[in-house]
């Protein structure tokens, strides 16, 4: 018989993350009410005006989302918990989709980076390491504010890695840095008690960093090459720019900046994106945590709370106390746009892609050349977006082009999905596919703003910028599972979206079931496919279908595309994705509800072995697997909040990555590639 790895069905942090990661990554999000209070029209509830399945593909001729699926392979979802607890196991062989020829890992819960046979790892870069001239070695017991400015900083999550001409060998690193554990940063940290050099510290390991690296030419290693003129730190304390609509507004002026147009840092940046113009996008997500004694509608509804925060920060700048600075909290949740190759640049955060908590902003162009660029909010029950530019991208790297692509994401009009399911007598919160074989409908993109122009009755432009979930709210959007990175295909167009759970699904008073999250208590999350009409980037309506339904493939109420199950690794809550040179998608996960750590899988989307899913890699106890770029020799993930289990501490650590025990723990960057030198999966 084989061993099952221990389910977590019972944990109540959501999925498989600690009470710990929850306090400090997003302020206990999933035990605080619900923000959306909204009584939009939920998926279920707007069939009736749907169109029907025939007349819904015939409208959208050109897009072949359902042609390579194959039939319905899933049955009746299980009633109870013991028939989810499927046996974990891998995929069979090491032949698959070019790209994804690697014997798959099997599901684990061993403290350190797990890889195929025949791949190496190498760390690039750890929390700490200095990346500017004269910043110090990382000393644990001598943190210092001034020291960690110049530092490679805490918890990264997005990586981004761009050509350096000129310097043969050698990128560009851009990571984000997502949020603090000052439990895991401090000896004898008092969560009660914090000091103002933690504060003043913690400060500076949030935020970004950038940081030249060099290739080795034998494997796939790569190294910072530290004091490089274009590495830079970015805190919570550096200077960033509002641009955009909003900029300027009364909504966004503080008694520190009367001009609501200047803001000091940038916090919980998460998942991001890459510009065709070599820019990097930044998504500020759970920036609420940080701001004390809310009181308003809308910081309800942006998840603000009444009391004190985790980190006490406003007791040591009055700008986190909303009693104080109500607009404060106003100048986060946005997408910030960084310059990597000018380190002089101030920084953007683009109010014209709206303020929630953006997980990502992944871009692609439009025939003509205008960006649209697609984004999740992060919450229980929240939306989907995108933003199209109406100015054209100029080709080249002259000073002209870039200081022109540098507004092409202040003009434009902002939107929020609407999607319609057409089964929607066969969804019954199991998970069960319907009759038709897939959980697939239309949809249709509502505008909410163009430039100064509001199209939400009852808002002002500013409104809609500054107070996007209630825009969205009052056009009844479709709430969504949580819907985090958004990755388009750059060979399809497609667009991908990792929903990564839900277990308020279906919870008294909350939003049941519907076709495009069909099941209640949702666990293990989604990823839902989706292909704008006429394969239009700027279309108005698009048509989508589940992908995946994660979870173990002996789970019925599960779906790999149409793929046999039985050949598939097991895969619970998605989070990010990426493409490989191959055109697979890559997902890595958070809060794996299945027992195992949390990992990263390459998933063909094309082709005969569409829906052929394969574990890549696992992380170390209590990591999260984030930022993953899939190169043609190498991968790199961002291993973020290693050892955050609950009961840790400095002095109590539960784990020993990445430098072994008696070492503090440590989020790095990490680098696989083969040993043979080889591509990777070929």
């Amino acid at each position: 018989m084989r061993k099952l790895l221990p389910l977590l069905s019972t944990n109540p942090h959501g999925g498989g993350r600690s009470a710990l990661t929850c306090r400090y990554r997003c302020g206990d999000a999933c035990f605080h009410e619900v923000p959306n209070t909204s009584d939009n029209e939920y998926v279920g509830d707007v069939i009736a005006g749907a169109l029907s399945r025939r007349s819904m593909m015939r409208a959208a001729a050109v897009v072949t989302v359902a042609a390579t699926a194959g039939g319905a392979v899933v049955a009746q979802a299980a009633a109870g918990p013991e028939a989810a607890a499927a046996t974990p196991r891998t995929a069979g062989k090491s032949a698959g989709a070019r790209g994804l020829r690697f014997t798959p890992v099997a599901p684990n819960t061993d403290d350190k980076v797990t890889v195929p046979e025949g791949y190496a790892q190498s760390v690039v870069i750890r929390w700490g390491e200095p990346i500017l001239r004269g910043a110090p070695a990382f000393d644990p017991d001598k943190q210092t504010a001034k020291a960690q400015a110049g530092q490679f900083g805490y918890n990264n999550d997005f990586l981004s890695l761009l050509p350096l001409k000129g310097e043969h060998g050698r990128q560009v690193l851009v990571a984000n840095h997502e949020y603090t554990d000052e439990v895991l940063m401090f000896k004898g940290y008092d969560p009660e008690n914090p000091t103002r050099e933690q504060a003043e510290i913690a400060w500076a390991a949030h935020g970004l960093s950038v940081v030249v690296v060099q290739e080795q030419h034998r494997d796939g290693r790569l190294t910072p090459v530290t004091r490089h003129p274009l590495n830079r730190r970015l805190t919570a304390t550096s200077e960033f720019e509002l641009t955009g609509p909003a900029a300027g507004s009364a909504l966004l002026r503080t008694s520190a900046d009367p001009t609501g147009r200047k803001v000091l840092g940038t916090l919980n940046n998460c998942a991001g994106g890459t510009t065709p113009w070599g820019t990097t996008l930044h998504g500020e997500e759970n920036f609420n945590q940080y701001f004390a004694n809310g009181s308003s509608a809308t910081d309800k509804r942006y998840g603000i709370g009444s009391g004190a925060t985790e980190r006490k920060w406003e007791r040591f700048d009055k700008r986190f106390d909303a009693k104080q600075e109500p607009n404060e909290s106003h100048r986060f949740g946005w997408v910030v746009e960084l310059d990597p190759y000018d380190p002089d640049s101030t920084p953007r955060k683009r109010t014209a892609l709206g303020r929630f908590k953006h997980e990502a902003a992944q871009p692609r162009l439009t025939a003509d050349g205008r960006p649209v660029v697609y984004m999740g909010d992060d919450e229980r029950f929240d939306y989907f977006y995108k933003f199209v530019s109406s100015k054209r991208m100029m080709k080249g790297d002259s000073r002209r082009a870039r200081e022109h692509n540098l507004t092409l994401l202040d003009e434009g009009t902002l939107y929020v999905a609407k999607l319609t399911g057409d089964s929607p007598q066969d969804i019954d919160g199991t998970g069960k596919l319907p009759n038709d074989g897939e959980f697939d409908g239309s949809g249709h993109w509502i505008p909410l703003a163009t430039g100064d122009k509001s199209h939400v009755p009852g808002m002002t432009a500013e409104e809609v910028y500054v107070f996007t979930r209630v825009a969205g709210d009052k056009v009844g959007a479709t709430k969504m599972d949580r819907p985090e990175d958004v990755e388009p295909s750059p060979r399809t167009g497609r667009v991908y979206v990792a929903l990564t759970n839900n277990k308020d699904r279906g919870a008294a008073g909350k939003a049941g079931a519907d076709e495009a999250n069909p099941r209640n208590n949702n666990k293990h999350g989604q990823v839902l496919e989706l292909a704008e009409h006429w394969d239009d980037p700027a279309s108005d309506g698009f048509a989508w279908r589940l992908f995946l339904v994660a979870g173990d493939p002996e789970d019925p109420a599960t779906y790999f595309a149409g793929y046999p199950k039985e050949k598939v690794s097991p895969i619970s809550c998605p989070d990010n994705v990426a493409f490989d040179p191959y055109g697979n998608l890559w997902i890595s996960t958070d809060g794996n509800q299945l027992g195992s750590h949390d990992g990263l899988f390459g998933v063909a989307v094309q082709g005969e072995r569409r829906g052929e899913l394969k574990q890549f890699l696992t992380v170390p106890a209590g990591a999260e697997t984030c930022g993953p770029i899939i190169q043609e020799r190498r991968v790199l993930v961002a291993v973020q909040h290693p050892g955050e289990v609950d009961g840790a501490s400095v002095e109590k650590p539960a784990s020993a990555w990445p430098d072994g025990p008696g070492k503090l723990v440590r989020p790095s960057v990490v680098a696989v590639y083969r040993k043979d030198g080889r591509d990777i999966g070929v």
